[in-house]
């Protein structure tokens, strides 16, 4: 059995719920290129690429347990979840890789132009609209630990009063 320490296991839920928040805010801007401008959209992208590697190895550990345990004993829930990140992984790389192949802005700033390819301009435009699908599935199978984790924040930053005994106040104390 793990001795782990509550301090411990709380920062890295706010940890973990920080980045998620981070992540899907930046997917929603990210998938919006004619709102955003296309220099920006490209790097959000490359920002988002970064955050999806950190995210990644923020739960390498739960990655292992489930592929180790995955044909074995693995719930059925944790087969879903696992299957569906996978997915979720390739085609988030996918979008990222095409993006920097159909690249306008991002990759000339370094000096490399590629040349305009209407294959890969299609490929990111599916696999994006597939993880925009990917990603709604992810959110709604995390939505229990979403609320909940959310509302202990709240909690924990907005706590009740101290006194559940309401106070009195006199005239005289009004007229001071």
């Amino acid at each position: 059995m793990m001795n782990v320490d509550v301090s411990d296991a709380r920062r890295r839920t706010v940890r973990n719920l920080a980045l998620d928040s981070a992540l899907f805010v930046a997917f929603l801007i990210a998938t919006a290129p004619r709102f955003t401008g296309i220099a920006i959209h490209e790097w959000l992208g490359i920002a988002f690429g970064a955050a999806i590697v950190t995210h990644l190895v923020l739960h390498w550990s739960w990655i292992v347990g489930v592929t180790r345990r995955l044909f074995d004993r693995a719930p059925g829930s944790a087969r879903i979840n696992y299957t569906l990140n996978v997915l979720l992984f390739v085609l988030i790389t996918i979008v990222v890789f095409t993006g920097l192949m159909i690249s306008e802005t991002a990759l000339p700033w370094f000096g490399i132009d590629m040349r305009p390819n209407r294959v890969w301009r299609q490929i990111h435009h599916l696999a994006s609209d597939a993880s925009v699908f990917l990603v709604g599935l992810h959110i709604a199978l995390h939505w229990n630990w979403i609320v909940r984790t959310g509302r202990r924040m709240l909690a924990a930053w907005f706590p009740p009063s101290m006194s559940a005994e309401p106070v009195s106040v006199t005239r005289r104390e009004v007229q001071q």
